[in-house]
């Protein structure tokens, strides 16, 4: 009876070969498009917030200007001396900050075209005092355009947090519209005191236009202030920005009351107004270094987030890869086992097919070799062979 050859283990076939590795790879894919994904979206974040802090330090040193202009407009419409120091250090100091940070904020021409404008006033104040307001009016629109470039180039009015968003709006728009529409509006109580009785309507409806535009954005720097406070976690916040911001809506109340007119003449008193301004403007003074601390505190305490949340990116990154080595190296050890296997079945299999080689006959031996005897009759001892023995 036949007995069939034992059968070898089986050889993987090519799609169980593959299969692991497609595995590998189809885990690997998704780690990777993960990671570049985090690491693009933490890097955006981080240069946002950079950026973001460049124009905080550019509506820093716009402030100062902002002052010096609402004091010398108000010198020049009462035909006061205007004092050019202050404004020229203002600009100096912007100036330097434009040069440092212009560029990558994109308010070098911008800059360039209300410096112009600034350097043409201080060698040649108009005499007129109505000249001078609108010459003045028009330098402080460039001035605010200015704000609203920064804050556009920077990123700043496309902040995502809600806390640093109503920060830097109260900064960068509120703050500054309120400082020169309550300058417009204290040196035009000046300006109606001296026009004649026909223009008293027109300079009524002036009067209250300007009213409005001074008190609307300090009630919502209020506003933001105060949404600010609530939407954020920081415990510094609330009570570093409330105090000085109860200051400055007193002052801009005491201002509403001033300017408000008085019966149907509408006459408004511009001592008693130029006076609420002054206070306001100091207050604001106050303010405004505060807030845009308080909003570079946040912006700093953001980008130091996300350094970290960058460098947790890595380590998990790191450890993915280490986890996909780790499997491959399974994988690899697993595949050369069934090789290994698979080339000793083969072996196994090739030697039971070949019928065993037979070994040539070997006369059994006992002991020491036997002496070959002669065949015929046994001579005796010492006889010889005969001539005729050979033929026989």
């Amino acid at each position: 009876m036949t007995v069939p050859a034992p059968q070898g283990a089986r050889r993987p076939s090519a799609a169980g070969r593959v299969l692991p590795l497609l595995l590998l790879v189809g885990l690997l894919a998704p780690l990777a498009l993960l990671f570049a994904q985090s690491w693009r979206l933490t890097a955006d974040d981080r240069d946002l917030a950079a950026r973001e802090r460049l124009g905080v330090e550019y509506l820093r040193a716009l402030a100062p200007v902002t002052d010096a202009l609402v004091d010398a407009q108000s010198a020049a419409v009462a035909a006061r001396p205007v004092a050019g120091a202050p404004l020229t250090r203002a600009v100096e100091a912007a100036a330097s900050v434009d040069a440092r940070i212009g560029d990558e904020l994109r308010s070098r021409e911008r800059w360039a075209g209300l410096r112009a404008k600034i350097e043409a006033l201080g060698d040649r104040v108009p005499a007129d005092p109505e000249a001078a307001f609108d010459a003045y009016g028009e330098v402080t629109d460039l001035l605010l355009e200015l704000h609203r470039k920064v804050r556009e180039t920077s990123g700043l009015v496309r902040d995502p947090r809600s806390d640093s968003f109503f920060l830097q709006d109260g900064a960068g728009r509120d703050l500054p519209e309120a400082v020169v529409a309550t300058g417009r509006l204290a040196d035009l109580t000046v300006l109606a005191a001296r026009r004649p009785a026909a223009e008293r309507d027109r300079t009524a409806a002036e009067l209250a236009a300007l009213r409005v535009a001074a008190l609307a954005p300090a009630g919502d720097l209020v506003t933001d202030l105060r949404a600010a406070v609530d939407s954020s976690e920081s415990a510094d916040l609330g009570p570093n920005v409330l105090t000085p911001l109860d200051t400055y809506q007193r002052a801009v109340e005491a201002l509403a009351a001033h300017s408000a007119p008085a019966g149907r003449s509408g006459v408004v008193d511009p001592a008693q107004v130029a006076g609420a301004r002054l206070d306001a403007q100091a207050a604001a003074r106050q303010l405004q270094p505060v807030i845009l601390g308080e909003l570079d505190a946040l912006l700093a305490e953001r980008a130091g987030g996300l350094g970290r949340d960058r460098w947790l990116t890595v380590v998990a990154g790191a450890l993915a890869v280490l986890l996909w080595g780790a499997l491959g190296a399974v994988w690899l050890a697993a595949a050369r086992r069934a090789r290994r296997r698979a080339a000793e079945s083969r072996r196994e299999r090739e030697g039971s097919d070949t019928p065993p080689e037979e070994a040539p006959w070997q006369p059994p031996s006992h002991g020491e070799p036997r002496r070959l005897q002669p065949v015929g009759p046994v001579r005796e001892p010492g006889a010889h062979w005969g001539p005729h023995d050979a033929p026989r």
